[in-house]
């Protein structure tokens, strides 16, 4: 065991004035994100308005402050002189009365500018969110079989909160930094050309030590970056498995992994942050010497009556303005840089290719059940084609049993039908109708489809049953679990069928889920059938009970059905032998045992070891 380190920092947003990963086309980028705001050209003009005007107003302040200073010191003067007490009361309470006013404008224009630019970034948020939802159902499903979850998830999250945070911030800093460098300067030169060359000799000074100090901790920052990606998919994976980790004693072996990438992240992380930490002290000791070297030159200049005294307050004052929007550029050029990049993996996203588009030629109606395949090919890539020249004729109420080893290609075909996936080439027909001349949602609310594994979300026992057949009824979702033989256990359940389900489901039993699966189907009430595995976590005996359901269901229906246990497919219409994505074998029960072939050798074999 690595010796214990302090807890890694948040997994969230890069800290502004690090360095994160550039873009790979950084102005495709941001013209991208430009077509975003440009409905907002108009509000954008109004912030850069408010925030000029809010900065130019807080300028003022200073050179103001410094007049008073100057009337205060020389009322003080006269008064020590015995020349009587010349201080300006009246000068000074209308110079206050005018910092109030420019004050509570420039907090006003602070808060507007504030208000509006929140109102365009959440905007703005809310169309990506929403394109980046909508994107997710056009994605052909091989492009989540590529990326892991977290990958996705991480691109609706962390990168759009990214975005919104520097619409919010970034760019109204920007405006206030830049008019804010620009008027101290013009500020400081009116009070003294002299002052303000040796005010600006320090400045590169300072811009040297931002550019070194970023420059170094860059590459700490994405070797953070990259342990934080690193960190939370092994959580992600070690979570969502916790019960097998438990099962098989792995705890330790995913502890001693863990410790490792944090380590790497802790390491990673305490050196960015420190060495991006010194900016802070290192930039102040600047701006001291910087002081220090103001003040004697304003001294002088005082004694020599070229400025006042309250004008070196002022020009301290401003040279102080004038180091910080500059040390606000630089960090938020950094964070403009990991924001960029951000926003380029969203449209990376968003600019994926789609699922063809629908072209209904025909309209929906209920289907017979027909089903023909005619030279079908498909392969998830051109290079590897794992279904080959499939032909198969299914006639109308036929129970179709679909067996053959892993891999064979069982479960693809059945998302080929309903256009999971498109064919490379041949045909799929339903009734003698194209599958490509149906909508997606027109064909696949032909299907009822029960797979190995469940889906269940956040809601209670009646949604669940509910879901896909919305405007169902309650008592006929109660109709639908009879026939499932779940009302029963419902029944006894906390709350029934209003008892909430947690987000894993695990305060039901696997067999539950499959049962409640098989009365959604049920209620939906499907033209075609399929069922992959979908009693294979139900225990014997409501096994027995949910195949007595499903004959009654698959009465005049056609129904598909994958199955490993082959005493379950005895009785089907037609059975189809696969292998490596080609049909070895069809025909009836009988059919392929008198045959001695492939099916027949599975089956035997089978057998024999049930005898066992």
């Amino acid at each position: 065991m690595s010796e214990k380190k302090p807890a890694a920092i948040p997994m969230g947003r890069p800290e502004i004035g690090l360095a994160g990963p550039k873009a790979k086309d950084a102005k495709k980028t941001i013209r991208t994100l430009s077509e975003y705001l440009k409905p907002y050209k108009h509000q954008l003009i109004l912030v850069m308005t408010f925030a000029f005007f809010s900065t130019i107003f807080s300028i003022v302040g200073p050179k103001l402050l410094g007049k008073v200073t100057t009337k205060l010191v020389e009322g003080l003067l006269a008064f020590y002189g015995h020349t009587g007490l010349l201080t300006d009361f009246d000068y000074m309470g209308r110079i206050i009365v005018l910092l109030i006013i420019l004050y509570l404008i420039s907090s006003a224009c602070s808060y507007a500018q504030s208000y509006i630019m929140s109102k365009v970034s959440m905007d703005v948020t809310y169309k990506l969110r929403k394109n980046i939802s909508e994107k997710m159902n056009r994605i052909p499903l091989n492009y989540y079989d590529t990326r892991t979850h977290g990958e996705v998830l991480s691109r609706i999250t962390n990168d759009v909160d990214l975005v919104s945070q520097t619409l919010n911030q970034s760019l109204t800093q920007i405006i206030t930094s830049v008019t804010s460098v620009i008027g101290v300067l013009a500020m400081m030169i009116s009070i003294s050309i002299i002052m303000t060359v040796a005010a600006l000799i320090v400045i590169p000074l300072s811009l040297v030590i931002v550019g070194v100090i970023v420059k170094r901790s860059q590459k700490f920052f994405k070797g953070q970056q990259e342990a934080i990606s690193e960190l939370n998919g092994h959580i992600e994976e070690m979570y969502g498995g916790h019960t097998i980790v438990q099962a098989f004693n792995g705890e330790q072996e995913s502890v001693d992994l863990f410790d490792v990438i944090n380590d790497k992240l802790y390491n990673s992380a305490w050196k960015s942050q420190f060495i991006s930490g010194m900016m802070q002290p290192i930039m102040m000791f600047v701006g001291n010497i910087g002081y220090v070297v103001i003040s004697i030159i304003g001294g002088y200049l005082a004694v020599k009556k070229m400025v006042d005294i309250g004008d070196i307050q002022a020009f301290i004052q401003y040279m102080r303005s004038f180091t910080q929007p500059i040390a606000q550029l630089a960090a938020i050029s950094s964070n403009l840089q990991s924001t960029v990049a951000a926003a380029e993996r969203v449209f990376e996203f968003l600019e994926e290719g789609e699922e063809t588009p629908d072209h209904a030629l025909a309209t929906k109606v209920r289907f017979s059940g027909k089903v023909s395949f005619q030279n079908v090919h498909f392969g998830y890539t051109k290079d590897k084609i794992i279904i080959n020249n499939f032909s198969a004729e299914i006639q109308s109420g036929q129970k179709v049993a679909i067996v053959g080893p892993t891999g064979a290609g069982k479960t693809t075909i059945v998302k080929l039908l309903m256009r999971f996936y498109d064919i490379s080439s041949g045909k799929i027909l339903l009734d003698n109708t194209n599958i490509f001349d149906l909508t997606r949602n027109d064909l696949r609310a032909t299907f009822g489809m029960v797979l190995q594994e469940t889906w269940l979300y956040n809601a209670s026992i009646l949604e669940n049953i509910r879901y896909g057949t919305f405007n169902a009824t309650d008592d006929q979702v109660i109709e639908a679990a009879k026939s499932a033989q779940c009302h029963e256990f419902i029944s006894s359940l906390p709350g029934g069928y209003n008892m909430i389900l947690n987000e894993e489901a695990s305060n039901i039993s696997q067999g539950q889920k499959q049962l409640f699966t098989i009365a959604r189907v049920l209620l939906s009430n499907p033209d075609i059938l399929i069922l992959d595995e979908a009693t294979s976590s139900v225990d014997t005996r409501t096994e027995i009970l949910i195949q007595k359901a499903m004959e009654a269901l698959m009465s005049n229906r056609t129904s598909f059905v994958i199955a490993h246990r082959l005493s379950t497919i005895k009785d089907s219409d037609l059975i189809l032998v696969m292998k490596d994505g080609d049909i070895l074998e069809q025909g009836n029960h009988t059919e392929l045992l008198s045959k001695d072939g492939v099916y027949a050798g599975l089956y035997n074999s089978q057998f024999s070891e049930e005898a066992e």
